[in-house]
């Protein structure tokens, strides 16, 4: 059952008089009166505030960029409208209309709305809980959002899902040569197969082929960032740790952005399952966990920039400033590198030919549902690696493992009893992928594995083949500012503080910093600890400038 037929009156909650009066005092205007058929917000304006529905009604309908227009729900007196865009001032996925009758209302902009959060704990925890549904029942129902027409499967078709499922955004992909709508836009717009694939936006806007800052941008996920701010502390990375470290700060009272290249979560945000994580005792999805903590975030007042790179970090100046992709800076009197690692990737000469093409390094449904009944590989034997297994082996036809050590000595125990119960995996021990072999318009066809004990070779015929082995650190914009291992991680703790790097006022938490534990749970307690050690040195420095 879908989550209005289980969590409807969640969903739809209806505030009493007592908790509407408490709602009032922070209210970001005064209430407001709306004609029938007036529009209250559109599809994909900024910064729409939410509605509290004092007289008459709001209805709501959603677009998904075809001109399909479908009701979602009808707010009456004491209802409130939005989901989570609400909290951070983005794009706005549904649009508000004002009832037959016309409706009153009281407005709550992003930051009076994330007050009320705070400042209530009683409606705070109802209104949250419903603008998190919300956003849910979207993404199940699947017509809302955003639409990719395109060649199913297809490397570019799959780039730009991976990110918006990772992002939490609605989508919908629809065949440019099969499906009716679909192929009538492309012949429509005169599109080459080149262009593909089309995104076409809530709004109504297309896209061709774009990049995923272009899409973010079309979707309003992007903040206007002012380069004249001064931000107490700048987070490169929205995995586990940054979060965490968002969190904490936010809720503390400084001032916080957020800044990723690719998509919440980091890589612990493509697990399927992590079940060893503190209070989850049946396990929860890396989705949605980031999911959570970047909604606690938004909550505390957090911004969040992804997708934005971070080119370089200038220390050369009075003042440190990130400079990002696109010429943007920005000014920080701390910075928390929490950038964590990149994917790890044999030395293979056409290896970046069958990327997305065969090659994949993380396993989600979407991975999941391309190679569903199929003979696949996958490469590593460390905790990811079983988390993977454990998701892909009930769906394909057999699942071979190749590492290069017993799991014995690099995965968790639960894990490999997990994977010893599962009939179709065939696990070889000793071996590497040393070649890959297809075409690189219809993907990977078979790879070739070597026993690094005698050198035998076998060729498997394959269509995808999962690299689990490890991780680089993600430090290249850090060179020449701070000091790293012969490994390229972060060094830590060579001053008063054990979180702090070679340079003042710049931090390093999780997988990029050396020695640390690569665990979601190590991570965020990083990201916890490393606040108090912030709040230690913006201290020092204000009592150094009072004297």
């Amino acid at each position: 059952m879908s989550t209005p037929d289980t969590r409807g009156h969640q969903m739809f909650p209806v505030l009493n008089a007592a908790q509407i009066a408490t709602a009032k005092r922070f209210a970001s205007g005064a209430e407001r009166h709306f004609a029938p058929g007036e529009t209250v917000y559109a599809i994909g304006q900024q910064d729409a505030p939410a509605w509290l529905v004092l007289e008459g009604s709001i209805e709501i309908v959603r677009r998904d960029g075809l001109s399909h227009e479908a009701p979602v729900t009808t707010h009456l007196a004491g209802q409130f409208t939005g989901e989570v865009n609400q909290l951070a001032g983005r794009g706005s996925i549904a649009a508000g209309h004002a009832g037959p009758e016309g409706c009153t209302a009281l407005p709550f902009d992003p930051p009076h709305l994330r007050a009320l959060m705070v400042g209530s704990a009683d409606v705070g925890e109802i209104v949250m809980r419903a603008l998190i549904l919300r956003r849910v029942a979207l993404i199940e129902e699947g017509g809302a959002g955003t639409i990719l027409i395109g060649v199913p499967n297809s490397a570019e078709v799959v780039r730009l899902q991976g990110f918006l499922t990772r992002s939490g955004y609605p989508n919908q992909v629809l065949d440019a040569a099969a499906d009716a709508e679909g192929k009538a836009l492309v012949e429509r717009i005169g599109v080459s197969p080149e262009e593909l694939p089309l995104v076409v936006c809530p709004s109504g806007e297309v896209l061709r082929r774009p990049s995923q800052l272009q899409l973010a941008t079309c979707l309003g996920m992007t903040p206007t960032l002012d380069p004249a701010r001064m931000y107490d502390v700048v987070i490169v990375g929205a995995g586990p740790a940054g979060l965490a470290a968002s969190v904490y700060a936010a809720s503390e009272g400084l001032s916080v952005i957020v800044l990723d290249e690719r998509a919440m979560g980091g890589q612990a945000g493509a697990s399927s399952r992590i079940e060893n994580y503190l209070g989850f005792p049946t396990g929860i999805s890396g989705q949605a966990l980031a999911g959570r903590a970047y909604n606690q975030a938004l909550k505390f007042g957090a911004e969040i920039a992804v997708p934005l790179e971070v080119t370089t970090l200038d220390c050369t100046a009075d003042r440190m400033a990130l400079e990002l992709a696109g010429g943007q800076r920005l000014l920080a009197r701390t910075i928390v590198v929490a950038s964590g690692a990149r994917y790890r990737r044999p030395d293979i000469a056409n290896l970046a030919e069958f990327e997305g093409r065969g090659i994949s390094y993380w396993a989600s449904p979407i991975e999941a549902r391309l190679c569903a009944g199929e003979e696949v590989a996958l490469v590593g034997g460390g905790n990811s690696a079983g988390q993977a297994i454990v998701f892909l082996a009930p769906q394909v036809q057999r699942l071979h493992l190749f590492v290069r050590r017993a799991l014995s000595e690099t995965m968790s125990q639960y894990l490999i009893d997990r994977i010893a119960a599962l009939p179709n995996v065939d696990i070889h021990v000793g071996s590497e992928v040393v070649a890959l072999d297809g075409d690189p318009v219809t993907g990977l066809a078979s790879a070739d594995f070597r026993n690094r004990a005698d050198g035998a070779t076998c060729r498997l015929a394959l269509r995808h083949l999962f690299l689990f082995i490890g991780a680089d650190p993600n430090t290249g914009w850090l060179q020449g500012c701070v000091d790293l291992d012969d490994k390229g991680f972060v060094i830590t703790g060579q001053g008063a503080r054990s979180l702090e790097t070679s340079l003042p006022g710049v931090f390093a938490i999780g997988d990029v910093r050396g020695g640390s534990t690569k665990r979601v749970a190590a991570a965020v307690g990083e990201g916890a600890a490393v606040v108090a050690q912030i709040h230690a040195l913006l201290a020092e420095r204000s009592a150094k400038e009072t004297v």
